[in-house]
């Protein structure tokens, strides 16, 4: 059993490692062709997304895939809004002294959020497209990028305790969830981490959610509820995509 579980996590890596970790802009229609014709429930949801969106940008399904498809998401638009990536910037130049006066260990978080910042001041220059893209594709980069909005959402959820206590099961407390499912990397996201990163830099997210569902509809979530989104992802069971209108 155990030597199969192996071959599975290895053929799993090879997929991941094969895949872009942020892919370019791809047209909406390239989904219809992931699925068989006769999968009536999806072609339909695929019609249903085209009413509202053109475009899709895949991220690599390695468990990080929402943290992610946030980053570049959000970044991608601050390169044409100075306002919001001077308010977005100041933000985050404070979380870390939030998440050191919440008990996290300066230098075992400095570097992640030095490269965040970096990042944002690379956003500032405008520079083109690619050398975003560049950034997040460049793995090292990358991945103390979902770090830092990992610690990002465990810090909220910990803030906020008393009110995520009641969504977690397992009679686990706050902060061994965080400790097991918010912090390490690969392992992936549910509405609560949504929620806390969506309220933890005052971002909005939509969230379409395309599953087996009865109905040809694709009904989506908008964090926090009434706002007003700025980043668009697409969610299939265990993966998140970013959609463009």
């Amino acid at each position: 059993m155990e030597a199969i579980m192996a071959q599975q996590d290895r053929i799993q890596q090879e997929i991941a490692t094969s895949i872009l970790l942020v892919s370019d802009r791809q047209e909406l229609s390239v989904l219809q062709r992931e699925y068989a014709a006769e999968d009536t429930i999806y072609q339909l949801k695929i019609k249903d997304l085209h009413k509202k969106y053109s475009y899709i940008r895949k991220t690599r399904p390695d468990g990080n895939c929402f943290y992610r498809a946030f980053g570049f998401s959000h970044l991608e638009s601050l390169l044409e809004d100075s306002k919001e990536l001077q308010r977005f910037k100041a933000v985050a130049a404070k979380s870390k002294l939030d998440l050191v006066n919440q008990g996290f260990t300066e230098f075992t978080i400095e570097d992640f959020h030095n490269t965040f910042m970096d990042l944002l001041e690379l956003c500032e220059k405008q520079p083109g497209l690619s050398e975003l893209l560049g950034s997040f594709r460049d793995q090292s980069v990358s991945d103390y990028i979902v770090v830092y909005l990992r610690l990002l959402t465990s810090g909220y959820l910990q803030r906020e305790h008393g009110f995520f206590q009641h969504f977690i099961e397992g009679g686990r407390s706050v902060r061994e969830f965080c400790q097991q499912e918010v912090e390490p990397m690969s392992k992936e996201s549910d509405h609560i981490h949504i929620i806390a990163l969506a309220q933890a830099l005052n971002v909005s997210i939509l969230v379409e959610y395309m599953d087996r569902g009865e109905g040809g509809t694709v009904n989506h979530h908008v964090f926090p509820e009434g706002s007003e989104p700025r980043v668009f992802l697409l969610y299939r069971p265990g993966h998140y995509d970013i959609l463009y209108k």
